[in-house]
């Protein structure tokens, strides 16, 4: 097989205070803290890293809380919606416990896939989605969050843009993923390379406005590859379509 974009790696998001971060996601939502670092760039900062059992790409959330940092504003050029997949027949579960923990929460749908949507202590927006695929991954459970509700890891990624085309064009022609479906300003692609953690939501809105960087909102989305080589090879694709790209960290 050629080499392909494996889906999503992790999501890196920013929160306010960690203590309550820390609570809500371990506590709330149930998901396993897989490590407790310090930020690459900041090390008087943390780096929380949220996920399943093994700690398997395609279920890693993690967090820079900077105390302080004061509330960002979602809005175009960023991901601004965190897809969850978990279990058929899950979300009565879901709606329950939000309750319990006095989370507001709204039921809808996107393209056939029941889901409820939510937002965390500091505003971050996030999904949880029945999909309509199979899910095996093996999940993280707690005394109150069995294996037939426990979160099974990212469904999906949701970009807000002015203008779709642009993004559409580096995730068709460089990343190797399929425009899959649409409704009316959503966009939806994925790749077949991997089963799971594989789709990106588009959501075109040329009226909003530029999203602000700080609580609440998603600092970046990493995909996944093979190995060192493949990311390379990535990486020359990227600069060769005139964009700008790190050298590898």
């Amino acid at each position: 097989m050629e080499n392909r974009i494996l889906g999503l790696h992790h999501i890196t998001a920013i929160a306010d205070n960690a203590n309550r971060n820390l609570a809500f996601y371990t506590q709330v939502l149930g998901l396993r803290l897989v490590k407790k670092t310090v930020n690459f760039d900041d090390p008087g900062t943390y780096h929380f890293y949220f996920g399943n059992e093994e700690g398997t790409p395609g279920t890693i959330l993690t967090f820079f809380p900077w105390e302080g940092i004061g509330k960002g504003t979602n809005g175009s050029g960023l991901a601004t919606h965190i897809g969850y997949s978990v279990p058929k027949g899950s979300l009565a579960f879901w709606k329950n416990r939000f309750q319990q923990f006095n989370v507001s929460f709204e039921e809808g749908e996107i393209f056939g896939e029941q889901l409820i949507s939510f937002r965390d202590p500091d505003g971050l927006q996030i999904q949880f989605i029945e999909p309509s695929t199979t899910d095996d991954r093996k999940v993280w459970t707690t005394d109150d969050i069995k294996d037939e509700n426990a979160l099974k890891g990212f469904h999906n990624i949701t970009l807000t843009l002015k203008k779709a085309d642009p993004t559409i064009k580096v995730l068709t022609d460089i990343f190797g993923y399929d425009l899959q479906k649409q409704e009316g300003e959503r966009y939806r692609l994925s790749t077949d390379a991997i089963e799971t953690a594989n789709l990106v939501d588009i959501i075109e809105n040329d009226n909003i406005q530029t999203g602000r960087n700080a609580a609440g909102t998603n600092h970046h989305v990493a995909f996944r590859v093979k190995d060192d080589r493949v990311l390379m090879e990535f990486r020359e694709k990227v600069r060769s379509a005139g964009l700008n790209i790190t050298p590898k960290i």
